[in-house]
């Protein structure tokens, strides 16, 4: 279901980001991998990666709805912050141990922030949010 429809096409920008599907694709696993975690964590360590997860792709997708470039590449850096967040608390569940290491999650984890690494150097974001796009 459709919420709003851009002006330009029937497309939201953000959606023609590989960088937000892998963001999704990422909270899908994590909400996967979390479910078995201990009751004891569900309003701890379980809900604190699930809230990090699902910031990713909403940073990703608020910068691109925003109009200057500036505002757009403070979202992303917001995205890289929880994508960090995220990362550490992988570590955590692993050490205490809560789950096992993922390498599906991790490969995923890592080739989001490759994609949005570039997309943040570059020197003009928006660019990219208004035509296909390899990040």
């Amino acid at each position: 279901m459709r919420l709003w429809k851009s002006r330009d096409s029937q497309e939201r920008p953000h959606e023609r980001l590989t960088v937000w599907r892998d963001a999704m694709s990422l909270v899908e696993a994590i909400y996967r991998r979390s479910h078995d975690f201990p009751d004891s964590e569900r309003f701890g360590l379980t809900a604190q990666m699930r809230r990090a997860a699902i910031s990713i792709p909403s940073n990703i997708a608020e910068g691109a709805a925003r109009r200057s470039t500036a505002e757009c590449l403070r979202c992303l850096a917001m995205a890289r912050g929880a994508l960090a967040e995220l990362d550490t608390q992988l570590q955590i569940a692993t050490g205490l141990p809560f789950t096992l290491p993922d390498v599906a999650i991790a490969d995923l984890l890592n080739r989001t922030f490759a994609k949005l690494n570039a997309l943040i150097r570059t020197s003009d974001a928006s660019r990219h949010l208004r035509e296909p796009s390899a990040f």
